[in-house]
């Protein structure tokens, strides 16, 4: 399913003159940035060794490079919200993303709590905890986790949305719920079935529209 970028576009102006209070677009005020062109998408699949959902492809060469969406709106390529209010730019390998051409390597939710310092510890050696949660948070964050997987929205406090690159998972859409302890799970939509990029998009879009009753 691709998303007919006519009618996104005519959807969200329409949105945008009504000033219609949907949840995070305070920040994207329902405006997209410009598409990027198709030379520069084949040089990041290019570069970083991977071919783009199609879904999700298509988003970026024929509506918007980010912009307005779900939560806070999408990240441009390349963004993510990181420790503050403006948005940084993520490097490959670095220290929030992992490898994108390795196969993304989970297939259902993962939430592995063990080695997590007991809290009480705190009050009776604050060194001890310290160390001990500093090597939890090392395994729990560990980029190798989401291989093949890119963040592109949040939905504040940290917790965020990634689209899966590479892999069986290829073009779902994972929860990132680790800042509230809860780890990673594939995302479902209203229907409960499995949440894909245009799919997601679209129920946002739909959902804004019939809060704004143009639906």
């Amino acid at each position: 399913m691709l998303l007919d970028a006519t009618f996104v576009k005519e959807s969200l102006r329409r949105l945008s003159a009504t000033k219609t209070d949907v949840f995070g677009a305070g920040g994207h005020g329902f405006s997209l940035n410009p598409p990027l062109l198709e030379i520069k998408v084949s040089e990041i699949e290019h570069r970083h060794n991977i071919q783009l959902p199609q879904e999700y492809r298509h988003f970026l060469t024929a509506i918007g490079n980010g912009g307005a969406g779900p939560f806070y709106g999408l990240f441009p390529w390349g963004k993510w919200d990181g420790a503050g209010r403006e948005l940084e730019t993520w490097a490959e390998a670095g220290d929030f993303v992992g490898i994108l051409s390795e196969p993304f390597p989970l297939m259902c939710a993962w939430n592995d709590l063990e080695g997590r310092p007991p809290s009480e510890l705190m009050d009776t050696n604050e060194e001890e905890y310290e160390r001990l949660l500093g090597e939890f948070e090392r395994i729990y964050w560990d980029t190798a986790r989401l291989n093949g997987a890119v963040p592109i929205c949040t939905e504040g406090c940290a917790l965020r949305i990634w689209l899966v690159l590479t892999g069986e998972q290829a073009g779902r859409l994972w929860r990132d719920d680790r800042a509230d302890d809860k780890g990673l799970a594939p995302l479902s939509l209203a229907d409960e079935s499995p949440a894909t990029f245009s799919r997601w998009y679209a129920d946002w879009l739909e959902g804004a529209l019939q809060q704004a009753r143009m639906l």
